[in-house]
């Protein structure tokens, strides 16, 4: 064997927690990158040029292009993002109801299952709560029409 041979002792314990320091930090910054993206996508206050411009920022000079996003708008993202989530349920639950008034009566097992579904989107019921009340319902015990 001609050349050098690498030994673990030839990387120390210090180098390798950097390594995987700068790593995880890259990792971070490419989810926030991504996180920014898809909100400015989100972001119905953003005209189109703004979009645009805080597009090319970010492409064009990526880390200050991220993080003067996160400090000039970081503020609203959660917000942004909380209300897509609302929204997005909100439209589950009116097809569900929707769904329901077609197939049954006023008091079907589908409308306990979107009262439970609302229920538990308001964060009243834990999840091992809902799949115990869900079991009631589907087994026709937690109806109020089958009693």
């Amino acid at each position: 064997m001609t050349g050098p041979t690498y030994l673990a002792y030839d990387y120390p314990l210090l180098s390798a927690f950097w390594t995987m320091l700068w790593f995880f930090l890259w990792i971070v910054w490419f989810v926030l990158l991504f996180r920014v993206v898809l909100d400015i996508f989100r972001d119905d206050d953003l005209s189109g040029w703004a979009k645009t411009g805080w597009l090319v920022f970010c492409v064009v000079l990526p880390f200050l292009g991220v993080f003067v996003y996160v400090i000039a708008r970081g503020k609203n993202m959660g917000r942004r993002e909380i209300d897509q989530a609302r929204a997005q349920q909100k439209e589950f639950d009116d097809y569900i109801r929707e769904t329901a008034k077609g197939q049954a009566g006023p008091t079907s097992s589908v409308d306990e299952l979107a009262r439970l579904s609302e229920i538990k989107a308001r964060g009243d019921l834990t999840d091992e709560e809902y799949d115990r009340a869900k079991q009631l319902v589907l087994s026709g015990h937690g109806t109020t029409g089958h009693h």
